[in-house]
């Protein structure tokens, strides 16, 4: 019995290391080798250069005539000074749309203290100045046929008073430093250089050597104007005063001067002188651009009336500037129109206000109006 039981105790342990020999003894079979996948299977994906494209877009805009009659500051003078704000209330907001507006200062703004006159030799309050920079203008110009109405003393009278207020002008000058220094404006990324010039002043002789007091239309010199403005500039702005007065169209003088300036490389022109409103015209330039013209924005506030003289009004055109790795490209767009009129008590109270609202200033037929005078200013643009 106890022969039979060491016998099976020999059995089991023999078994236990057979066993344990067996599986602990090193396979021969080679052990799996991971995966590694080849670029040839996962190619490794190239840089891609990504041709960036920069848009900045602004709209630009223009009004005309700041003609101030004597029955309208005489309206201002409210006992103690003269306030012009309210005259543009009714506006302001519509003047305030554009981005960068500029407006044709048409009266001198000497200052009481050269004595307040209208027409035909106009000198005005400064605070006109005033008024504009409230109702969202940015920049005026200055050259036109009254700029030597005060003389020189007029002119630096004005300049002064607008430096004080920080309203940029262009078009008259205090000596000849300043009359070439370019007035350029930058906004949203886009940089405008504003130019100014008139045909004449009523025949008052620019004093001898001081041509730098305004800007008169000479062909040679807007040229070389032109192309310093360009290299300093992604669009060129003129505002420029030319035509005859209560011509509803353009003559063909003023269309021969527009495709001389526009060829120069001017993008934007704007008219002034006529004291009506003239049609907007898209020239094709011989570099493949476009410049945008309005060859008369008429009166935006003064005390004429009648025959289209006391209507107005808002032009604006956007500029797009798109700037890749293949350089900057420049266009014009989307020109609009925007009437506004002039209207009075008696030669009191006067008021701009939008041309669709001037039924209830006793404007009468002004649907009929309005879209008389939108067929006419953009019947060239067709």
């Amino acid at each position: 019995m106890k022969k039979s039981l060491m016998t099976s105790i020999s059995i089991v342990l023999g078994c236990s290391i057979l066993a344990y020999a067996l599986l602990t003894q090193p396979s021969n079979k080679t052990k799996p080798v991971p995966k590694v996948y080849s670029e040839e299977v996962n190619p490794q994906r190239p840089a891609q250069t990504i041709n960036r494209v920069i848009t900045e877009k602004i709209t630009v805009g223009a009004i005309g005539d700041i003609l101030i009659h004597s029955p309208v500051y005489q309206d201002a003078f409210n006992g103690s000074q003269y306030e012009f704000d309210q005259m543009f209330s009714n506006v302001k907001s519509l003047l305030e749309k554009p981005d960068l507006l500029t407006a044709n200062l048409e009266s001198t703004l000497g200052g009481i203290e050269l004595g307040l006159s209208g027409y035909p030799t106009f000198n005005s309050p400064h605070e006109v100045a005033d008024a504009l920079v409230h109702s969202g203008v940015d920049i005026v110009s200055t050259a036109n046929n009254h700029t030597l109405d005060k003389g020189e003393k007029g002119i630096l009278s004005e300049i002064a008073y607008l430096e004080s207020i920080g309203l940029p002008h262009v078009g008259s000058f205090q000596n000849e430093q300043d009359r070439h220094k370019l007035r350029v404006i930058e906004k949203n990324g886009i940089k405008l250089a504003f130019l100014s010039y008139t045909y004449g002043t009523n025949g008052i002789p620019v004093p001898k050597g001081k041509d730098y007091l305004v800007n008169l239309i000479d062909r040679k010199k807007m040229k070389e104007e032109i192309h310093r403005a360009k290299e300093a500039s992604d669009a060129v702005v003129m505002s420029i005063h030319w035509g005859n007065e209560y011509q509803r169209f353009p003559n063909q003088e003023q269309k021969d001067l527009a495709r001389f300036l526009a060829n120069e490389g001017v993008d934007i022109l704007f008219g002034s002188h006529p004291h009506v409103l003239q049609p907007m015209q898209w020239i094709e330039r011989a570099d493949g651009r476009k410049t945008f013209v309005i060859y008369s924005l008429g009166n935006f506030i003064s005390a004429q009336y009648g025959d289209y003289k006391d209507i107005g009004g808002l032009a604006t055109v956007e500029i797009t500037k798109r700037v890749s790795e293949q350089g900057k490209t420049v266009e014009l767009s989307s020109p609009a129109f925007y009437p506004t009129y002039v209207t009075s008590q008696t030669y009191n109270h006067f008021r701009v206000v939008p041309l669709e609202q001037a039924g209830s200033a006793g404007l009468k037929n002004v649907d009929a109006k309005y879209d008389e005078i939108q067929q006419h200013m953009n019947q060239w643009l067709k």
